[in-house]
This record gives structure tokens, sequence and C-alpha cells, in this order.
């Protein structure tokens, strides 16, 4: 039997991968506005936002959703451990590159520097999830593909970056993230291309077994229910947001 393993894409998965992209990337340029106070200071709050929508929902759902397109004629595994660490890289480096941006959007550095904090972030969450990924075998990695896959992350989401913080209008951002959510999937599709997964085991469809360890077929629940508990904690931060402007506009009003 040959031991390279035969791999085809789910076009519906692929195409709602993308959607999550977009979706968590609009969601976190949308947020992005309340990241940068009056008085030049952080909303560490509204910067965890944004960073769980567009590193939560925007890379991290759609990566496993995209790993779950991909059809294999070899059982899979996920490891718990690896893809919980991936998700927190993903909203850290997310979080960080839109306050770095948040603070000075017009500067040429830091523009570039929250890019490749972005991009890093990007490949870092899809490199730690595949280690995450456990075949009976292995996987042969192709090193130039995966330095293109880095290169389209830290390029696109610099030019998406500059683009959602220095345009003011609805439809520039739906651009900003249809930019964002388009250097997502083309890292992670770049980056699934770079992959080449062999098979060492005579029985292929053994499901590898261990503790804390998720099939693949049960990863399309475990990344539906985080990506609706991060749903729910964004639309949380939002509801507390629109409390306060209330309560701020009841008492400018009575003064």
């Amino acid at each position: 039997m040959d031991p390279v393993v035969i791999s085809e894409y789910r076009p519906h998965l692929v195409a709602i991968s993308f959607a999550l992209a977009f979706i968590g990337s609009l969601i976190a340029l949308m947020v992005t506005r309340r990241i940068r106070l009056k008085d030049g200071s952080v909303h560490r709050t509204a910067a965890l936002t944004a960073g769980v929508a567009l590193g939560g929902i925007g890379v991290w759902s759609m990566h496993f959703v995209g790993m779950v397109a991909l059809k294999l004629d070899v059982a899979s595994s996920y490891g718990i451990v690896e893809s919980a660490v991936s998700l927190i890289a993903a909203v850290v480096c997310t979080s960080a590159a839109l306050i770095v941006v948040s603070k000075a959007p017009k500067e040429l550095p830091r523009i570039l520097t929250a890019g490749l904090l972005l991009g890093l972030g990007v490949t870092g969450m899809h490199y730690l999830g595949m280690y995450g990924m456990k075949i009976g075998g292995y996987i042969n990695w192709d090193m130039r593909t995966v330095a293109l896959s880095v290169l389209i992350a830290v390029a696109a989401g610099t030019a998406a970056l500059w683009l959602a913080f220095n345009t003011r209008s609805f439809a520039s951002r739906i651009g900003a993230a249809l930019l964002m959510a388009t250097a997502v999937c083309a890292m992670h599709y770049t980056g699934m291309g770079a992959a080449e997964f062999i098979c060492t085991t005579p029985n292929r469809y053994a499901t590898v077994q261990g503790t804390g360890l998720v099939s693949s077929l049960g990863l399309g629940s475990v990344v539906a229910a985080c990506a609706f508990a991060m749903a729910m904690l964004i639309s949380l931060d939002l509801y507390v947001q629109w409390m306060q402007r209330s309560v701020g506009s009841r008492r400018h009003q009575t003064t």
C-alpha cells in the first residue's frame, strides 16, 4: 500500500472556513475603533475582544474548519492541549498587533511591526495546530512553501491593518476584512500545501488513541462550541459597552 496519504478538499467546508475568517475579521476591525481612548491610552477589554474575534473566530476556528475540510484516507486525532495553546497564541498575538497599530495608525514602523506580529500569530497558530494533529505516521514539510505561507500572512495582514485603521467608511472596513480573511485562508491553505502526509501503520483507518486527544469526527463539535463561547464573550462586551454609553448619555442629559 502506498504510504502517501491521498487528500481532497470538501468545497462547502472551505467556503465556511472563509466565512468564519471574514466574520471574525469584520467584528475585530469594527471593535478596533474603541481600542484607543481619547487620552491616548489603550482600552484593554476592547483589545482583548478584538483579539478574540480575529484570533479566535477568524483564525483559530477557520483553521480547524479548514482541517475538517481536508478529507484524508487516514484516521486523525487532535491534541486538546496543543489546540488550546494555539488558540491562546492566536488571541495574544492578534490583540498585541491591534494594540500596536491603534496607538499611531499612520506611522509606518508601527504598521509594519503590527503586520509582523499578526502574520507570525496566524502562522504560529496554524503550525501549532498542525503539531497537535496525530495520524498513524508523520508529515513531510516543504520548507519553501512554509516560508511562502509566512510571507503571505505578514504581507496581506499588514495591508489589511493599514486599510482598516486609515480608512473610515464601512465599505472600506468590509474590504479590509475581506483582505484579512483572504490572508488567513491563503496562509492556511498554502501551509497545508506544504504538508505531505505519510502513513506508517498497516491499518490507516485506526484512530490514534491517547489521553487528551479528540478524533477528527468530534473536532467540529469542539470548534463550534468554542466559536459560540467566543461569540458570546464578544456579545457580552458589546452589551456592557452599550450600557456604559447609555448611562453616560443619561448623565449628560441631566447635567
